[in-house]
């Protein structure tokens, strides 16, 4: 008998395209070129098929997410990326914001009581914010909850601070794991190549400090997340360098533990004069990312990103994982243009979200141990959503 896949083989005239798909349906590594095949040649149903097949080997039709807060203590920055729209230089920081130690931990003392497993904490790079605020910050946190999972701070903010502090990079890691940081996010990945990342971020950590930071903190044992910023004036070249970077990296250590494809949006930035990706293009990204980066275990859509129904769509292009309540109002995205500009999700919005496209809810914790699976839950009054929200 058929399988879908079978089917899909046998219906392609193309033989690198064919070629593509058997390697898919035997599990075995595509190349770089045949990547580039794929964004070349490869429409949105035949990509979109193959990395369903592989999402739903992976993961059938589980889903995850988490119930998570931000914490972003500060906009002000000494980098000047030009596709940024959320971070005021340090020379105009009366534009920005500042959160001091104790009014961090009154956020987080808002979420006693609830069950929240994760602290994402990422911002402006500030120089007064130095490694040891940003210590005595984490203490305080796992002082008051224990419990509570720290991810925090990207290799941009890292480099800076262990430069400041004139620490290596394994010092650096290390005084920061034994404080309390417990992961690491994906920001600050861009795009590795020269070429591009000297055009829109030159003055902030480059390719190279990038993996070196992310390596260390897998060497520690602790994971992380990997992004990409698409969708601006790189080309199908530079995002396969920067995936086969990472999948590099991944075959060495094993630490990440989900890849996170980032949109570029280009509202009230240096880059507004570049177009945005179609959402046709956004998810012919996620499948093919889906199926070159074949180490990777987990493929996350950033919900508020993208917006709710194109959060939806992503689950039949390869992404296992919608990211989390992100029960605040996180302004990173809202302020480049997302198509959420208060992005604040309950827990019963989230799970039905995922059963209307017939996937199976399942929260997880920041390294994907499961915390509960939604499939049989029914919010069925005012009671209970505010009992799990």
């Amino acid at each position: 008998m058929s399988t879908s896949i079978d089917i899909l083989i046998s219906s392609v005239t193309d033989k690198a395209l064919q070629s593509i798909a058997q390697k898919v349906k035997d599990g075995v590594r595509i190349t770089d070129e045949e990547c580039l095949v794929l964004f070349e040649k490869g429409s949105l149903a035949f990509v979109g098929a193959l990395a369903n097949f592989i999402r739903e080997k992976l993961h059938g039709d589980k889903t995850y997410f988490n119930r998570n807060f931000h914490i972003e203590p500060t906009n002000v920055c000494v980098f000047s990326c030009k596709f940024c729209s959320y971070s005021r230089l340090y020379a105009n920081k009366e534009e920005g914001w500042e959160l001091s130690i104790e009014q961090m931990l009154d956020i987080v003392k808002t979420y006693d009581g609830k069950p929240i497993t994760e602290v994402h904490i990422v911002g402006g790079v500030h120089p007064k914010m130095n490694m040891d605020y940003f210590i005595e910050l984490m203490q305080k946190i796992k002082a008051h909850r224990p419990g509570l999972h720290v991810k925090a701070f990207t290799a941009v903010e890292l480099d800076y601070m262990f430069r400041k502090a004139k620490l290596s990079t394994a010092e650096g890691m290390k005084k920061l794991h034994d404080a309390g940081l417990d992961s690491l996010p994906g920001g600050g990945a861009e795009i590795f190549h020269p070429e591009i990342r000297e055009q829109i971020s030159a003055d902030k950590v480059n390719a190279d400090g990038w993996l070196a930071i992310h390596e260390e903190a897998h060497k520690l044992g602790m994971h992380s997340n990997a992004t990409m910023l698409y969708g601006h004036i790189e080309k199908y070249e530079h995002r396969i360098d920067h995936m086969r970077r990472l999948r590099e990296l991944q075959d060495k250590t094993k630490g990440f533990n989900t890849f996170i494809p980032l949109k570029f949006r280009n509202h009230d930035n240096d880059m507004s004069h570049v177009p945005e990706n179609t959402i046709t293009e956004d998810m012919r990204l996620y499948a093919i990312a889906r199926i070159y980066l074949d180490n990777f275990p987990h493929l996350k859509a950033y919900w508020p990103m993208l917006g709710r129904q194109n959060a939806q769509l992503s689950l039949s292009f390869g992404v296992n994982d919608i990211d989390g309540t992100i029960d605040d109002s996180t302004k990173i995205y809202s302020m480049a243009g997302s198509e959420e500009q208060t992005p604040k999700m309950s827990t019963a919005e989230l799970v039905t979200l995922i059963k209307q496209v017939k996937r199976q809810p399942v929260e997880r914790d920041t390294l994907y141990n499961v915390v509960k699976d939604f499939s049989n839950v029914v919010f069925a009054d005012a009671e209970n959503l505010a009992h799990l929200n």
